[in-house]
């Protein structure tokens, strides 16, 4: 049991907390993700005059299990408190967001913290993994080039659930099925750097920096030249669309997904927007859980099969950045832990 070998499928922020997890107790793990790099939905585009976050724009933490752990990450400088002026539109009327929590944010950029995390890992980047296969007791991962990799003894999926069934699905049942009750929504998100600042708006909430929208394609916008160490790049907006938008028009070209969202925007802005510099959108074909399997306690936010197969992710419990964390974090321990025991 000692040569045990893991192999984590995604780099999101709950394949990275599992395949740390694991590290800590001494175990072998590699970790393969589709894209150039880690992140998930903390994903930024980084283009020569701006930095937009193109996910999660921020987050909270309110476990204490989590709470230590963003201890860890503001003493090695990847995130700081972001926004503190958060506000919410109602048909054009702005009223700021009544609430006690704490939100975090991504330095300098949102995916600097998976970059954080993924230090010291054996990540293989730009890796996508199309079958899964068993050899008595032992797994093999084949890749879209038909490169094999392991051997493994043990495979996590750290994945939006679409996307792991068809994996799991000529392997484990209650995995496969697991996967299907999980509804997992679209995002469409658009970016937009401007020719000059935003007008201001003429009530207090002329300093905002996030607001919710109720009503109409969008749900949420951010200003990223007020999230920390990005003043200097110029008045900055990601715009993130409805699920029911999203959903909408999942098939429709970026350039006029990114021109309706900014136009329904400057319809709730009461103030003539400037110019734009850049303009574009980013799909997220799988967003969010619209729904997940009941949460059963802090530390079943997973799903494991006796012949050597897991799932991990937000879709196991709830969709916060938080939860994924928690998820592939206690998935991580416990098959620590149940290695250790069958020693």
């Amino acid at each position: 049991m000692h040569d045990s070998r893991f192999a984590v499928i995604g780099g999101g922020i709950s394949g990275l907390a599992c395949a740390r997890a694991l590290i800590r107790h001494g175990r072998q793990v590699r970790l393969f993700e589709k894209s150039r790099g880690p992140g998930g939905r903390l994903a930024s585009r980084r283009t020569p005059s701006a930095t937009f976050d193109l996910g999660a724009q921020y987050f909270t933490a309110r476990s204490p299990e989590f709470q230590r752990e963003l201890e860890a990450w503001q003493q090695a400088n990847v995130i700081a408190p972001w926004p503190q002026s958060v506000w919410v539109c109602d048909d054009g009327d702005w009223h700021r967001k009544q609430d006690d929590h704490i939100r975090w944010v991504g330095t300098p950029r949102m995916s600097a913290l998976t970059r954080h995390l993924s230090q010291d890992l054996d990540l293989h980047t730009q890796c996508r993994i199309e079958h899964l296969h068993r050899e008595e007791s032992i797994w093999w991962l084949q890749d879209d080039q038909g490169l094999r990799h392991g051997p493994f003894t043990q495979i996590i999926l750290a994945i939006p659930s679409p996307q792991a069934q068809p994996l799991l699905a000529p392997h484990s049942q209650i995995l496969s099925e697991a996967c299907q009750c999980v509804e997992m929504s679209p995002c469409w998100t658009a970016y937009a750097l401007f020719e000059a600042p935003l007008p201001p708006l003429e009530t207090s909430a002329s300093q905002w920096q996030t607001a919710f929208m109720n009503g109409g394609p969008l749900r949420f916008v951010a200003r990223n030249d007020s999230k920390p160490g990005r003043g200097e790049q110029g008045e900055s907006l990601s715009l993130l669309a409805t699920a029911e938008w999203s959903q909408k028009h999942l098939e429709r070209d970026a350039d006029w997904v990114a021109t309706q969202l900014l136009a329904a925007f400057a319809e709730r802005y009461p103030v003539p927007l400037p110019g734009t510099k850049l303009l574009d959108a980013h799909r997220w074909r799988f967003s969010q859980p619209a729904s997940a399997p009941s949460v059963k306690t802090d530390t079943q936010d997973f799903q494991t099969d006796s012949c050597g197969l897991a799932l991990c992710g937000d879709a196991m419990s709830a969709g916060r950045i938080e939860n994924a964390w928690l998820s592939g974090h206690h998935l991580g321990n416990h098959l620590s832990t149940s290695l250790e025991t069958a020693i």
